[in-house]
């Protein structure tokens, strides 16, 4: 079972809407970057400064973290780390999907050993639910209560050649 939670323009409109609402939060742009949590977090990190430039003429830094020595479950990924400076920066960082609250902690300890932020919000274009950790996205896209048997798929034209959020059942749990 397949099913489209947002296509298109709903994405647009959830990134549109979400980059006033942090304008608004920060009073601005001054002293802002956005970090993308690997791997669709970077172009939700790109578009938003974009929207940000778009609407205020500030064009902020977007960095991307390397959570793999940060994670907890052993799978140490390594990605490209393209850092800016967050020093006394409010900082927004981007993921696609919020589940469990584990990869967002990985990339906040990644983070500071950048330097100290002045903030960190935590902007997600999915919220899926079943947290295991104490953590809350600060900006969302779109709420979307799943079963544990579910999976979330976002899909966004830099990688994917369109942009779509998609929900699926995982058949093979249910066998």
């Amino acid at each position: 079972m397949n099913a489209q939670i947002l296509d298109a323009d709903g994405v647009r409109r959830a990134l549109w809407r979400m980059a006033h609402e942090i304008l608004e939060q920060q009073g601005g742009a001054e002293n802002l970057a956005l970090v993308g949590i690997p791997s669709r977090g970077l172009p939700l990190a790109r578009r938003i400064a974009r929207l940000v430039a778009q609407i205020e003429g500030i064009d902020p830094p977007v960095g991307q973290v390397n959570i793999g020595p940060h994670r907890d479950d052993g799978r140490a990924e390594h990605r490209e780390e393209l850092r800016v400076d967050v020093a006394e920066r409010s900082v927004v960082l981007c993921d696609d999907v919020i589940h469990t609250g584990r990869t967002v902690r990985a990339a906040l300890d990644a983070l500071v050993t950048w330097g100290r932020p002045r903030s960190v919000s935590l902007l997600v274009l999915v919220d899926r639910g079943h947290r295991e950790l104490p953590i809350r996205p600060d900006f969302v896209g779109k709420n979307v209560p799943t079963a544990r048997d579910e999976r979330v798929f976002v899909r966004l034209t830099e990688m994917d050649g369109l942009d779509e959020v998609v929900i699926e059942r995982d058949n093979k749990r249910n066998t």
